[in-house]
């Protein structure tokens, strides 16, 4: 974990500048929505626009200027395996959902995390489609447009109030083919944040989600009280070499502790 300097520091100079650039590069992307854009695909069929790009060029110059001597992990830039001997790291995803920014839906978010030590020290996810600014900071809480947000308590498992690849949470239920899910929520930050302001009880993320889909939402989940690990339990850790993640779920304490010992004791094929 940080030390109290690097805490310190975070508190006093970086959430501040982390809050300025997301509202920054949640504007401009706001203004390239719903305009024709240049978009492509990369790998097998993650879409990429020239909205993505310009985002990620915003929050790089304000976030790399300001704090030359972090590390610096983005779904938009080339990896740099530099970030590896870095203490602490910006992890960002300048538009997360850009499948659905690209389909007109309100769906999508700017998201960016502060990483110490492989642990998420400062978050901020931002809706500028439907003005939802979630922010935390480790031991401080978590707050959806400036009022504290916490996730939902008991251990009820509510499917119209879960979200995730549905074929994984009907393994929750004992009549699998009669449960109904909350509506699909493209982006995977804030379908992760909607359990951190309590209008989802859980959501899961299938394998292959990356560093830049998780860290921000990772902390607002449990600055919420709630918790977000590997489907086994185990701490999801970043800016590790390997940034691909395995199935997640994130929860209110109680409940996310009912979903992993159930699939402790029935575990994924």
């Amino acid at each position: 974990m940080a030390d109290a300097d690097t805490l310190d520091l975070i508190k006093a100079r970086d959430a501040a500048l982390l809050t300025e650039t997301v509202r920054e590069a949640g504007a401009l992307a706001l203004s390239l929505f719903r305009t024709e854009l240049k978009n492509w695909t990369k790998g097998a069929s993650s879409p990429v626009s020239e909205a993505d790009i310009a985002v990620n060029d915003l929050i790089e110059s304000r976030l790399r200027a300001a704090t030359p001597d972090y590390g610096w992990l983005s779904e938009e830039s080339v990896d740099d395996d530099a970030r590896l001997g870095k203490k602490v790291v910006w992890i960002v995803d300048p538009i997360d959902g850009t499948r659905g920014y690209l389909a007109g839906r309100e769906d999508w978010c700017v998201s960016i995390a502060l990483v110490a030590d492989a642990t998420p020290v400062l978050a901020a996810v931002f809706a500028p489609a439907t003005d939802e600014f979630f922010f935390a900071m480790r031991g401080q809480g978590a707050t959806l447009n400036g009022k504290r947000v916490l996730a939902s308590a008991g251990t009820d498992l509510d499917f119209s109030r879960m979200a995730g690849p549905k074929p994984l949470v009907q393994r929750l239920s004992p009549s699998p083919d009669d449960i109904t899910l909350h509506p699909r929520i493209g982006s995977l930050a804030l379908r992760l944040c909607r359990v951190a302001d309590g209008s989802l009880d859980a959501a899961f993320a299938g394998g292959q989600s990356r560093d830049w889909d998780l860290a921000a939402a990772n902390l607002i989940v449990q600055e919420a009280d709630g918790r977000m690990t590997a489907l086994s339990g185990d701490t999801i850790e970043y800016n590790r070499r390997e940034v691909t993640h395995g199935v997640l779920v994130a929860a209110g304490h109680d409940r996310h502790a009912r979903i992993v010992e159930h699939f402790r004791t029935r575990p994924l094929p």
